[in-house]
């Protein structure tokens, strides 16, 4: 699964907000005057909650209920693959699945001779559909798709990876198109966008 436009992107997002983050909270510390407690800024009970690794992906619409992995960055500078044709794999440098962001679960479509692999129905979802992501601890977090995208190889799909609408998002991504034997690639992706509910 190539996706270099928008790992690269991705990784130098991370960079830069690894170096800026810290020098403007830094800033933002020294600057601050106490607060009444009456001012005091509170989380709502959904911002307090902490959401654990993924650990089951279900899909009810295309009979998906598989274990999570979890992946980074190849030396390619693309995002990783499940390792197999049934397992699927959460982008673990991005948002944990129920956290603000677009926490990324890649699987995999059309597996060598013909072996049926875990994404090869995701064209079948509609907007409406629901997905769920159960964590490490047991708790489900239900999401559902707004859209289905097609993306070719060398479209900027960086919003894939990224939202800036402070609100939570699963994207489902998977090959489809045209398998080039040279690149062993297929032509296009299929990024199914959710949002949790």
């Amino acid at each position: 699964m190539q996706l270099k436009n928008m790992s690269k992107r991705t990784l130098l997002i991370a960079a830069l907000v690894g170096v800026a983050l810290p020098a403007a909270l830094q800033s933002s510390v020294k600057e601050r005057t106490m607060l009444p407690a009456e001012n005091i800024p509170t989380l709502s009970k959904q911002e307090q909650v902490s959401f654990g690794l993924p650990a089951r992906l279900k899909i009810p619409g295309i009979s998906v209920d598989d274990g999570v992995e979890q992946v980074g960055v190849t030396s390619e500078g693309e995002m990783g693959t499940p390792k197999g044709p049934v397992g699927v794999a959460w982008f673990s440098l991005g948002s944990r699945p129920g956290e603000v962001g677009s926490a990324v679960i890649s699987g995999h479509y059309g597996w060598k001779n013909g072996i049926p692999a875990v994404f090869d129905n995701l064209y079948k979802l509609h907007p409406g559909d629901k997905l769920y992501v159960e964590d490490e601890n047991g708790i489900i977090t239900t999401f559902v798709v707004r859209e289905l995208r097609r993306y070719g190889e060398h479209d900027d799909a960086s919003n894939v990876f990224t939202s800036r609408d402070g609100k939570a998002h699963l994207n489902l991504v998977t090959c489809e198109g045209v398998w080039n034997k040279f690149s062993k690639s297929y032509s296009k992706r299929l990024v199914v966008f959710a949002d949790k509910e």
